[in-house]
């Protein structure tokens, strides 16, 4: 498959899934344009391939978004991937750790989702990247959870919107990805429980009865399929990629 001519925009394009997503359209033929908070990591990314640049955004801003979309250029394929995870009881949760797994998980999806399509005029793929904790819970994460369950009806609302025209509009659901964001999680585990590194990553692993950590290439694969021909029927999809959890 090609994707040669198409433009592709990817939110938290800077590590993680974000960053294995950027370099695998890159491959296709895809134009580039990765997005986040931090330059020195996209900088990292977008020397990676001649067909990837990076601009400055933060999702969680309306006018910032727009800037963003205003930079790129028409966009292809729109993939609102920036999210953030954190971890707390729900009684000691506090409003502005709410307000922050809201903001990046489900306001700048929206943000990003909306503002891609306005600048559709044509063939389109909208693409979220959520979790599987978009469509079960987890415990001490409450307000992730509650953002990535608003992204999956986001994409299932958005799709019956959209489709008579020739745009789908998906949503991912990851298990525990192989990334910088889980390695993050592993600490707060080490740190709360006392556990070793190896056992907190074990007990991660455990929750996908593959017995592992999903690697950001099977979601850009995913992607990709989305993105190619034979895709056109699968549209407000929350798609499980977690080796059977869901």
């Amino acid at each position: 498959m090609t994707l040669s001519g198409k433009r592709v925009l990817i939110t938290g394009g800077g590590s993680g899934a974000g960053a294995d997503l950027a370099r695998g359209f890159a491959a296709h033929g895809a134009d580039i344009v990765i997005a986040g908070r931090r330059r020195a990591p996209l900088e990292a990314v977008a020397a990676s391939a001649p067909n990837i640049r990076w601009v400055e955004a933060d999702v969680t801003d309306e006018a910032r978004v727009a800037a963003l979309f205003a930079a790129a250029g028409r966009c292809d394929i729109v993939i609102a991937n920036a999210g953030a995870a954190d971890s707390e009881v729900l009684a000691r949760t506090t409003l502005a750790q709410w307000q922050a797994m809201i903001a990046v998980n489900l306001t700048g999806v929206f943000l990003t989702l909306r503002d891609g399509l306005n600048q559709m005029s044509g063939w389109g793929r909208l693409i979220a990247v959520a979790s599987t904790a978009g469509l079960k819970g987890y415990a001490k994460v409450a307000p992730y959870a509650a953002a990535k369950h608003g992204v999956v009806g986001l994409v299932r609302s958005l799709a019956l919107e959209i489709a008579s025209r020739p745009v789908t509009v998906n949503a991912l659901c990851p298990g525990f990805l192989d990334t910088p964001m889980t390695d993050r999680a592993i600490a707060v585990i080490v740190e709360k429980t006392g556990r070793s590194p190896a056992a907190a990553r074990a007990a991660l692993a455990g929750l996908n009865p593959q017995g592992r950590l999903i690697p950001p290439a099977e979601v850009t694969s995913a992607a990709l399929w989305l993105c190619a021909p034979g895709a056109e029927g699968v549209n407000g999809q929350a798609i499980a990629i977690s080796g059977g959890e869901i």
